[in-house]
């Protein structure tokens, strides 16, 4: 390897500025995209979670013949509440979360809309209303 082969061997700091500048752009452009697709999988996350609920309160519903009231609400459905017969729970295989955002869940029965219980996310903000993110997420839409 004679001296001309070996001072080319090497990368410059233009090379390198380039490859970091490049990168740097790339980074711009796909990393908004990426903590959006974040936040449209937590509303996912949120109507699937209000889905199971409704499933194992009409399987509670079946088999007790009444829904949880306001003050039970969801943990019925993983504690047999006092005084409730023909319980045959657990409904759900795991106790009761929060949203995706950390906030508990709003149930209320009777409801406001429908015989069914009304279960809310409150969405990013965990405050009633809201656009975008911050939009409730209801079980009954």
């Amino acid at each position: 390897m004679n001296y001309s082969d070996r001072k080319r061997a090497g990368v410059t700091l233009i090379e390198m500025l380039v490859v970091v500048v490049i990168i740097a752009v790339f980074a711009a452009v796909v990393g908004p995209r990426l903590l959006n697709q974040g936040d449209k999988a937590r509303v996912v996350a949120a109507r699937q979670q209000l889905e199971n609920f409704q499933l194992a309160l009409g399987q509670y519903h079946l088999d007790t013949g009444l829904y949880p009231g306001t003050d039970q609400g969801l943990a019925a459905l993983r504690t047999q509440p006092s005084g409730v017969e023909q319980w045959h729970g657990p409904y759900l295989q795991k106790d009761v979360t929060v949203d995706p955002w950390g906030h508990a869940y709003a149930y209320k029965y009777p409801g406001d809309h429908g015989d069914e219980p009304d279960i809310v996310s409150y969405g990013a903000d965990g405050q009633a209303g809201g656009d975008g993110l911050n939009a409730d997420i209801q079980s009954w839409k």
